[in-house]
């Protein structure tokens, strides 16, 4: 009886851990949910000796999830000032991204981590990053080229970031199909909280902030026309920062636009760089993106317990200080110019029509499993159900809610900016320790500053 019922166990448990074998995912994130094991590496950010942790990330790129770990390596690499092996990271991000555009057709491989999540979880199904991450990617590239001295690299990598916005959103309005959502109140319920969270944020695809830093390279490289057309996108999704407001009546005055009278109207007189002045253009990013969290719903199907799980935020009222900065001879306020986490929260809102329609074909393809096991069980007289009751076991312990994200970007972008006669500053962010910056008339001097909690990074380049 017992080596009966071991091999109906056997049967039931081979095919998802057959179909998890097919797909050649790693183990990482199925069982140990992704924010635990990225949280060494958050706060190994937070010590002068950022990059100990690096290689723990590199050696999961040529996994199923290599796409997620090269993000994760590049930034850290980026944040530690390595702007060269950070490029090399997300290079291999980026052809991560072209193979999963290249797919005409599904793979074995596809096919196999497809079947796996019925059975398993979402983790099985290799890691496709949602579009504002895809974005961010070569807006950071974009900067590490900068900060390296290849001015045209960067160029192209702001165009990219511009014509992702755009086709993202567009394959997003394509893929989504109408599905109608499990019939529960939890669910309502945590989709009213992310549209809290949210706040005004109402489309991942569309980042100020990238629109601003494709922007400013347009307009310190020499592109005027092409800057001004980025500040305005970025002024549609952020129209209170009083530097980008100032950007456009300046361009606008300076290229003889039709808008400069309602610009200086709304906005006030353009301030213009005066002569023995520099310009002194401040990227400031804070904290770290929100981690998802995980959300448990039993169900009930044919008498057979079944949980579904599904990923989600918590609320988080705590609002992001915007940086003083001082040391230059006058204090600066930066001002938001994008809530990162907000485009995070957005972008599961915007996933959740397909994650719905995954789970509810797990929790089915679960359910129909136990009571396979259970109705083989009742065949034989006299017989415990100690095989249903494991299957039920299984299905609990193996659903787990996909976690994934880029974790290492910043929860939110401020930027500042000012005119400064020709010499030399300590520049201060609040109560951090000051870094000295060089100002040189006629030049900008454009400071990236990476506050990550208890540790603020400056990054400066004369242009």
């Amino acid at each position: 009886m017992k080596s009966t019922m071991k091999s109906t166990m056997k049967h039931w448990l081979l095919i998802p851990l057959l179909s998890l074998s097919l797909s050649g995912c790693a183990f990482n994130s199925i069982f140990i949910n992704y924010p635990s094991q990225i949280a060494p590496i958050k706060a190994q950010l937070n010590t002068n000796t950022p990059m100990k942790g690096i290689e723990d990330v590199a050696s999961n790129i040529s996994g199923a999830d290599g796409l997620l770990y090269a993000q994760e390596a590049g930034r850290v690499a980026q944040i530690s000032g390595d702007f060269e092996a950070s490029k090399n990271y997300y290079q291999q991000a980026v052809a991560a991204y072209l193979k999963f555009d290249d797919k005409a057709t599904l793979s074995v491989t596809d096919l196999g981590a497809t079947a796996s999540s019925l059975f398993i979880n979402d983790n099985v199904i290799p890691y496709r990053g949602p579009g504002y991450e895809r974005v961010m990617l070569h807006q950071y590239q974009a900067l590490n080229y900068l900060f390296s001295g290849d001015r045209e690299g960067a160029l192209v990598e702001v165009r990219r970031s511009n014509q992702l916005q755009s086709s993202e959103q567009a394959r997003y309005q394509k893929s989504q199909k109408s599905v109608q959502a499990m019939a529960n109140g939890t669910i309502d319920a945590e989709m009213n909280k992310l549209d809290k969270a949210a706040g005004t944020v109402t489309s991942s695809f569309l980042n100020a902030y990238s629109y601003y830093t494709t922007g400013l390279l347009h307009e310190i490289l020499g592109e005027p026309n092409d800057a001004f057309i980025d500040y305005r996108k970025a002024a549609q999704i952020t129209p209170d920062n009083p530097y980008l407001q100032q950007d456009l009546v300046r361009l606008a005055t300076q290229l003889s636009m039709p808008q400069q009278q309602e610009f200086e109207r709304r906005w006030g007189k353009p301030k213009f760089q005066k002569k023995g002045e520099g310009q002194v253009i401040i990227l400031l990013e804070r904290g770290f993106v929100p981690e998802k969290k995980s959300i448990t719903i039993p169900f009930t199907i044919h008498g057979n317990w079944q949980t579904a799980s599904l990923a989600t935020y918590t609320s988080n009222s705590r609002a992001v200080a915007k940086g003083k900065l001082s040391g230059l001879g006058k204090t600066l306020t930066a001002a938001p110019i994008a809530n990162i986490g907000a485009l995070a929260i957005t972008a599961l809102k915007e996933d959740l029509p397909a994650a719905l329609l995954r789970q509810a074909a797990r929790v089915y393809a679960k359910s129909e499993m136990a009571r396979s096991v259970e109705s083989s069980s009742k065949k034989r007289h006299n017989e415990t159900d100690f095989a249903a009751i494991a299957m039920q076991i299984f299905n609990v312990v193996t659903e787990q809610a996909d976690r994934r994200s880029w974790l290492t970007l910043p929860k939110q972008a401020q930027i500042a900016r000012t005119y400064l006669k020709n010499g030399r500053y300590s520049l201060k962010l609040d109560n951090s320790p000051s870094q000295e910056i060089e100002v040189k008339s006629g030049r900008t001097t454009l400071v990236w500053v990476i506050d990550t909690g208890n540790h603020t990074r400056f990054y400066s380049i004369i242009i």
